[in-house]
């Protein structure tokens, strides 16, 4: 090993916390220390070169080192890094504000409020739609969630999510929330209960953090009527499938549905910067005029932050000069090919789940039986891929490929033989 990267490995031993770890094996063992990227692909310290598998944790979207993105950046440094949002304004965020909001028709959502990541987006989402009821005096404060989904890891997002192991810690703590498990389970709600509701939030088309499942066609714009029906704003959690990840803009735009708030992060600034953007309607934000009780008392330092304002913007006018959307729909078909061919090549491959550009494949044993936990098989199957080229992270035993949108053809089909190459590896013949 390269002396600088055991310098790096044994400073991060010493001092470094990671997120979703277990520290004690972390210190064990000898981690990848990834310096450079360029277009789908990473290196680390010892000059390995790796494709991007899970978009640097799902936010990468045009490939590391675009050059319209580093200029876009560069051109904004060179007018100023960040200035405050509070009691000034930017020219990046207005043109941003307005391109975000010229996705969707006039008069439905027309107001971005500017945050700095997933969990925060959320928040936004959840303290406009209290505060609306309450500058309404409208007596509704509960939220209705899925059972599994996964919203961040502030409290009050955390508190929304419905995977026991990201929510354990907080017991008690956070938000007054109903579960569901389907618009069955929605339907059968006591009018009483129904009745206190503020709002209900969804990852839409597809649950990431639950092993990649995808909802049934036509379930988001059911829920879209269920709301309207009752007078209950939807919220529609898109860090994950935002910028074109399941074939559209928006996935909402799957079915034809305008939420009341839109949150957004991760792929917002093609995946260079940490930003964040909750879009909501005139009629919410109206609101919130008049007196100084019912303004909107939160934000960020960083919020509407100059370079990731500038970043957002070279990453929608590369979806409009590279044709990013249209070139993308023979790469679903290509992908869906390769996964049906993955599939039945390895008897250990129980199901793939895909929507759009995204995959997830779980692992079991022959006859359908989950691997135990504690053998970690997805985690496994990951590290083994790393010899192949490959570098993504596994969802418990579900093998996540969520690739940069620039991906090739070849870049595809490596990826996947780099799975089953380490199914084999892990399994053998």
């Amino acid at each position: 090993m390269r002396d600088d990267s055991r310098r790096w490995i044994e400073a991060d031993r010493s001092h470094c916390w990671h997120p979703f770890t277990r520290q004690d094996e972390w210190c064990l063992t000898d981690p990848l220390v990834i310096v450079r990227g360029e277009g789908a692909w990473l290196w680390d310290s010892e000059g390995n070169h790796y494709l991007d598998g899970n978009s640097s944790i799902w936010t990468n979207i045009h490939g590391h080192r675009h050059p319209k993105l580093d200029a876009a950046i560069c051109d904004q440094l060179g007018q100023v890094a960040h200035t405050s949002f509070l009691g000034f304004a930017n020219p990046r965020a207005s043109e941003l504000a307005e391109r975000l909001c010229g996705f969707f028709p006039d008069g439905t959502l027309d107001r971005v409020f500017y945050s700095d990541d997933g969990s925060t987006a959320i928040e936004c989402a959840v303290r406009m739609a209290l505060q609306y009821r309450s500058n309404r005096r409208e007596p509704r404060a509960r939220f209705i969630a899925f059972e599994n989904g996964y919203h961040g890891d502030t409290l009050g997002a955390a508190s929304l999510g419905g995977v026991g192991r990201y929510t354990a810690t907080i017991g008690r703590y956070g938000l007054d929330v109903s579960r569901v498990a389907s618009m069955e389970d929605l339907e059968s709600l006591s009018s009483g209960t129904v009745s206190e509701v503020a709002a209900v939030i969804i990852e839409p088309l597809i649950q990431g953090v639950n092993e990649m499942r995808p909802w049934p066609k036509g379930m988001l714009a059911a829920l879209r009527r269920w709301c309207d029906a009752h007078g209950v704003h939807l919220i529609l959690d898109e860090v994950m499938t935002g910028f074109g990840r399941t074939g559209t803009m928006f996935a909402c735009q799957g079915e034809d549905v305008i939420p009341d708030f839109l949150c957004l992060a991760k792929g917002l600034t093609g995946g260079y910067l940490p930003m964040a953007a909750t879009l909501t309607t005139g009629r919410i934000y109206d609101a919130f005029l008049g007196a100084e009780d019912q303004a909107f008392y939160y934000g960020h330092s960083y919020t509407a932050n100059p370079l990731g304002c500038a970043a957002a913007l070279a990453s929608l006018e590369i979806f409009e000069t590279e044709m990013t959307l249209a070139t993308l729909q023979s790469k679903i078909a290509r992908l869906r090919e390769l996964l049906a061919e993955l599939a039945g090549d390895h008897a250990e491959v129980h199901e793939v789940r895909q929507c759009g550009f995204i995959a997830g494949i779980e692992l079991r044993r022959p006859d359908g039986s989950k691997f135990p936990v504690a053998e970690r098989i997805g985690a496994e199957v990951c590290r083994a891929a790393r010899k192949h080229g490959l570098l993504t992270r596994p969802i418990l035993d579900t093998i996540v490929l969520m690739l940069p949108l620039l991906v090739s053809s070849e870049d595809l089909e490596l990826a996947v033989k780099a799975i089953g190459r380490a199914i084999r590896d892990c399994f053998g013949a």
